[in-house]
């Protein structure tokens, strides 16, 4: 997959099949566009292309209300990451500045969609909008496939549980701890990708040893505080674990984890962990009736089959 930061990288894409939007999660519905995007490009000989935006348009547009305390499922390499997972041929990057944000949606398909990329196909989601106030929609793109030398198609919104799968149920179901529910609107395990460093929990009490895990970008979505089961997976292994999302004494958030062998693992390696479900509520490391849950989900975890 080629990556490119903004239109002006952009060289050599064969008969662009283009889509745009945030892509964040690249969840379900994200990914039946992305399918047929790839199925398009193999039908013309051409190439998949997603045109996507850092840093995400409400922290941009509205840094004080929508955007002040908007968390996203993925860091941008979480993201990258399973982008590549889809089969997609190319990803635009675009500096989402409140400049860019002016652009109309008939000079976004004028002049980038068709002057730099001459995209061949242009494939949205459903109620997909773009462009300057959100005024660019499926019907706008239909009408100027002449004009502007491209096809056009529209992809129906998906369902899981009877419900239309978006990246805003997905960040609720993760906040709430519901991570299984998360985990079928996604059609993938939440993730959360890095490198352990060292870390001693001040407790009086016996505790497994814990590495913390830092997060690349502060706005990426925690679970809310408690003790989860894990798949920790490293460039050679994967291996079963126990991931506490602690608050600190600052009341910001924490990622700590147990490597159930973690003599497997390099501890200078980057690490993809998978959540699978929540096992208990929040630890207080000063309680011992708190600590012996963290012993006790290790047990659990140990005997689930996943």
């Amino acid at each position: 997959m080629k990556i490119f930061k903004g239109f002006g990288e952009v060289k050599n894409i064969m008969n662009p099949v283009v889509t745009t939007g945030s892509f964040d999660g690249v969840h379900l519905g994200h990914k039946t566009i992305l399918n047929r995007l790839n199925k398009l490009a193999d039908k013309y000989n051409g190439e998949s292309v997603l045109v996507t935006f850092d840093p995400h348009p409400r922290k941009v547009l509205y840094p004080e209300t929508a955007g002040k305390d908007l968390k996203l499922i993925n860091s941008q390499e979480e993201k990258l990451d399973l982008l590549e997972k889809t089969g997609l041929d190319n990803v635009i990057i675009v500096e989402f500045t409140r400049d860019f944000s002016k652009i109309t949606s008939e000079q976004f398909v004028r002049d980038l969609l068709h002057g730099i990329l001459h995209a061949k196909v242009v494939v949205v989601g459903f109620n997909h909008h773009f462009g300057f106030n959100k005024e660019g929609d499926y019907k706008q793109l239909w009408a100027w496939r002449g004009k502007y030398q491209f096809e056009a198609e529209e992809i129906p919104e998906q369902e899981v549980y009877n419900e239309t799968v978006s990246s805003t149920k997905i960040r609720e179901a993760i906040s709430h701890g519901y991570i299984q529910r998360a985990n079928a609107y996604l059609d993938h395990y939440y993730i959360i990708k890095g490198k352990p460093e060292f870390y001693e929990i001040e407790s009086s009490f016996n505790l497994p040893p814990f590495v913390k895990i830092p997060l690349t970008e502060e706005c990426k979505i925690l679970p809310q505080y408690g003790i989860y089961a894990v798949t920790v997976t490293s460039e050679l292994n994967s291996i079963k674990g126990m991931v506490i999302i602690h608050k600190r004494s600052d009341n910001f958030s924490e990622v700590l984890l147990n490597i159930f062998d973690m003599g497997n693992f390099n501890r200078d390696s980057k690490l993809t962990i998978s959540f699978h479900k929540m096992i208990h509520g929040a630890v207080n490391f000063s309680d011992s009736r708190s600590v012996s849950k963290v012993n006790l989900a290790k047990e659990e975890i140990s005997e689930l089959i996943y």
